[in-house]
């Protein structure tokens, strides 16, 4: 339990995507990146700014509601210091969406002011939205035209082909499937990405991944950690997998001859984790990344 499972990923549909990418970049004005607010750097694609051609882009912190406030602040300054607009947004309840079309207007000021010069008044802004699977592109659309017409599911991969959407405010958005880049070369990436659920849990060893998630908890949410699951004085100084058990134990999962149910500790973990019951928790920030 003391190693760390080597998680490799291979969508198959990964060239096709990038085909269908390349070849909707002359319909599209701009980029809308839709990342995980808890994981800002890790649910990234590296490649999507080649993928997209350098076209404008704007970011949408999503899941803000789940992730720690003072670390989605300093997650926009950083944005801002590389000449990127970010947006917190959640977006099953709709929060902070109303900024969108505004942000979009004002991205793209200079090609609507050279389409009035040229007379092209009321055209419409076409915007991409791209981001590894399962964070949140079908909700955000569904949420802004109104509609439940972009197929949502709480697993990854279940957008696969691109699909135009009108929205308010003269602007309509195409959806992409999910992007991953074919294998990850940091595994601390990985794990971040399967705590948040963007890796389906049936292709891991979801004991190890929650000994992972417990070793990575950043300082400040382990007294979330504390406080949920009553962990005794001096928890931080046991080997993780005993935290697991302490974990179980709390919760009274037993599994045979009286022993810690820990499979059982280790999806609870997880799924409070990713629904928020634990609290609002931030496992990257700006400064280490």
């Amino acid at each position: 339990m003391n190693d760390k499972q080597n998680i490799q990923w291979f969508p198959g549909h990964m060239t096709k995507t990038r085909r269908q990418i390349a070849a909707s970049l002359k319909q599209i004005d701009a980029v809308a990146e839709i990342v995980d607010a808890r994981i800002p750097a890790a649910s990234r694609n590296p490649d999507l700014t080649e993928m997209t051609g350098g076209k404008p882009r704007l970011v949408l912190l999503n899941k803000c509601d789940m992730a720690d406030p003072a670390a989605t602040t300093a997650w926009i300054a950083w944005f801002a210091a590389q000449g990127v607009r970010a947006l917190p947004v959640d977006c099953r309840s709709g929060k902070g969406l109303n900024a969108f079309v505004p942000a979009v207007k004002e991205l793209l000021a200079d090609l609507l002011a050279r389409r009035q010069a040229k007379g092209m008044v009321g055209g419409t802004l076409r915007v991409m939205v791209a981001g590894i699977p399962n964070v949140g592109k079908s909700s955000f659309i569904n949420r802004l035209a109104g509609s439940s017409k972009a197929k949502v599911e709480d697993r990854p991969g279940v957008t696969r082909g691109n699909q135009w959407f009108t929205v308010r405010g003269g602007v309509d958005l195409m959806d992409t499937p999910g992007v991953l880049w074919p294998k990850f070369d940091d595994q601390e990436v990985a794990h971040r990405l399967a705590f948040t659920g963007a890796i389906r849990d049936e292709i891991l060893d979801v004991e190890e991944l929650a000994v992972s998630f417990i070793e990575s908890l950043p300082v400040a949410a382990r007294p979330l950690l504390a406080a949920r699951y009553k962990l005794p004085d001096g928890w931080e100084t046991l080997p993780p997998y005993e935290v697991l058990e302490a974990i179980g134990r709390a919760r009274g999962m037993k599994a045979a001859r009286g022993e810690v149910d820990t499979a059982r500790a280790a999806a609870t973990l997880l799924d409070e984790f990713r629904s928020a019951k634990l609290g609002r928790i931030t496992l990257e920030y700006p400064e280490r990344t």
